[in-house]
């Protein structure tokens, strides 16, 4: 079992463009679209096979807004995507689907509601990425998984605005995206030392 954020992000870091969009993201072919399709340590950072290990989802309320536009834009009735126990942090007032309920507490109350609901399964953090911070905060976040597109939006929602060290644990092709998953090490001190050490050696050349 695992806390775990899985998301998308562009090669610049950012999970959204400026205008809350993931056309990029969809315009990206993934490995059953793309001649070269999957290749790496074992061939199994497919999100296809994460979700059945999830026992629990937490998003934030942009993130839980986002997919509720996109999944009505057509029209259609609003049905939230998930089986698993779903939490949506924020304060406002919404009118939620059966299973999912709104938390506006302490992270650390969530990650044991979350993590009871699960039974023993994944808990994954949807989005976005402050929320994924929090998590990382409080020393709750266990690993990251992004699916990098080779697309540079210049702008847009960060993919994770904390210094945090990771450890790189398995990367894969998967189409034009890299699936890469990460353990979460801790927070990433600042070196100011180090990092003057290393401006003189590249101003040596």
């Amino acid at each position: 079992m695992a806390t775990i954020y899985c998301t998308a992000t562009s090669l610049d870091g950012f999970i959204a463009d400026d205008d809350e969009s993931l056309s990029w993201l969809f315009a990206t072919v993934g490995h059953d679209q793309d001649p070269q399709g999957r290749y790496g340590d074992d061939a199994s950072l497919d999100f296809d096979q994460f979700l059945p290990s999830v026992g629990a989802v937490v998003c934030g309320a942009n993130t839980y807004a986002w997919v509720h536009r996109e999944l009505t834009h057509d029209g259609s009735d609003f049905t939230w995507p998930y089986e698993q126990p779903s939490w949506v942090v924020t304060h406002r007032d919404l009118d939620l689907p059966e299973g999912v309920q709104t938390f506006a507490g302490d992270i650390t109350d969530l990650h044991a509601a979350a993590t009871e609901a699960a039974a023993g399964m994944d808990v994954w953090i949807v989005g976005g990425g402050d929320l994924a911070g929090q998590f990382a905060d409080a020393g709750l976040l266990d690993k990251v998984w992004v699916h990098q597109c080779p697309v540079v939006l210049g702008a847009g929602q960060p993919l994770l605005p904390r210094r945090l060290r990771l450890r790189r644990e398995r990367v894969e092709r998967d189409g034009q995206l890299t699936a890469m998953l990460f353990d979460v090490v801790g927070p990433e001190p600042r070196r100011e030392g180090d990092v003057d050490g290393a401006a003189e050696v590249y101003a040596q050349g």
